[in-house]
């Protein structure tokens, strides 16, 4: 075969792997967005198994580039027994990380005279949250701050309530572990933290459905495994 046909022919193969590849690499960094339309948890999700290696592709991704967690209202029933669970005083700090339209802090703070901060990457959020919280009169007991939960600042907290997902629990976890007091309460809707089992799970009904509701106690001795 001539030099140049076979130059031709290796130009055009090297051509089609180089746009496989490519087609490749980029289907590969397609992460599907995780969302709560998943059916709702059982209370068999008290004792998950311990987190496995992330998945090719996932393994590097830092804190911030984690997944959005999607806005998704907490109806009133689910928040009340929340705060029932977590047996929530007036001298409390709660924190909801992923406050969203800030009702868990409002009403903390409008029903218990809880102190109350509420955290969120979107700013239009923060703003919903300040009005309700001008609206229900608690603004001098509570604020809402425009940051990723996983560079915030938990020390001050007593009671952490959350509404994440499952990926987003079990890699904030450790930081949990490490940085809340001994004795901290912390209650999640909907979804647990891998094999750390919690101490009470409870289901609520909805017009939505059935929410599960995890609570636990940061134990004395901080394990952060």
């Amino acid at each position: 075969m001539p030099r140049g046909r076979t130059t031709w022919l290796g130009g055009l193969h090297a051509g089609v792997v180089f746009a496989t590849l490519l087609a490749s690499g980029c289907t590969a960094q397609r992460t599907p967005t995780a969302s709560r339309q998943n059916p709702e948890p059982t209370a068999s999700d008290a004792n998950l198994a311990r987190p496995q290696p992330s998945p090719p592709g996932i393994f590097f991704l830092t804190e911030k580039q984690l997944p959005e967690v999607p806005f998704v209202t907490t109806p009133e029933t689910v928040v009340a027994e929340m705060l029932r669970m977590a047996d929530v005083k007036k001298d409390d700090v709660l924190y909801d990380l992923g406050c969203g339209d800030g009702r868990i802090v409002v009403t903390a703070a409008r029903e218990f005279g809880t102190r109350g901060v509420g955290i969120d990457v979107n700013p239009e959020r923060i703003k919903e949250s300040t009005e309700r919280a001008r609206e229900a009169g608690v603004s001098d007991r509570v604020k809402f701050v425009e940051e990723d939960i996983f560079a915030a600042d938990l020390r001050e907290a007593s009671v952490v309530t959350m509404y994440l997902l499952p990926d987003v629990n079990l890699r904030l976890r450790p930081k949990l572990l490490s940085e809340l007091k001994p004795g901290t309460r912390i209650v999640s809707h909907n979804y647990g933290m891998g094999d750390w089992k919690p101490e009470k799970v409870r289901q609520v009904r909805s017009p939505r459905g059935t929410h599960t509701i995890f609570y636990w106690v940061v134990p004395g001795e901080r394990d952060n495994e």
